[in-house]
């Protein structure tokens, strides 16, 4: 499959319109935080080895993640932590936290495109990407920088809760999380409300 594109932004900005893409991070862990981003790119923009942030190296990931916060006219992120998760369930907080992202840009975007299927509440035009993250460059700039992001919240929560290994599978359902869940109990970070933490 081809790289992504800017044909959605191109289709925005010659109408005058600023496009921000959005992608979250984190909707599976069984621990940790869900991290939203929202970046508005310039329309020379040229990224070299931007794709979804799941099909690049731990390296490349970083190195691009530098790059779009280099080149970016803006960018900007939302946390939602697991005690909001547990009470509004991970959607709505996946949703929550591409909000907060949207509205911390410091520019200002008049169109949202949004990876997945679900809209957010926000009073702006908004158009859903399946796979958006390997379809739009503004997109797949939001998926790096909120992958890296959550990566490096895990890593700090690590230092806090080594026997977890949350450095290791970030929160994710492996085999190993459940054990260290069994033997050790769920500690302040995990998501209550997701099946085999309880």
């Amino acid at each position: 499959m081809s790289p992504p594109n800017l044909d959605f932004e191109k289709k925005i900005w010659i109408k005058g319109k600023i496009p921000a893409g959005v992608d979250e991070a984190g909707r599976g862990p069984l621990a940790g935080p869900v991290v939203a981003a929202a970046v508005v790119l310039p329309d020379d923009c040229v990224i070299k080895g931007l794709d979804d942030s799941k099909k690049l190296s731990h390296s490349k990931r970083e190195r691009i993640f530098e790059e779009v916060k280099s080149v970016a006219i803006s960018y900007a992120i939302g946390i939602v932590e697991p005690e909001e998760i547990d009470r509004i369930n991970i959607l709505q907080a996946a949703l929550l936290a591409m909000e907060i992202s949207v509205k911390k840009l410091t520019t200002k975007p008049d169109y949202l495109l949004i990876d997945g299927n679900q809209r957010t509440s926000l009073l702006l035009m908004q158009e859903t990407i399946v796979k958006g993250d390997s379809k739009s460059c503004s997109i797949a700039a939001a998926s790096i920088i909120a992958k890296v992001t959550r990566d490096s919240i895990m890593k700090d929560y690590d230092l806090q809760y080594p026997e977890y290994n949350f450095k290791g599978h970030k929160g994710y359902p492996t085999k190993e999380h459940y054990e260290a869940i069994r033997e050790h109990g769920p500690c302040p970070i995990h998501r209550r409300s997701f099946r085999g933490v309880l």
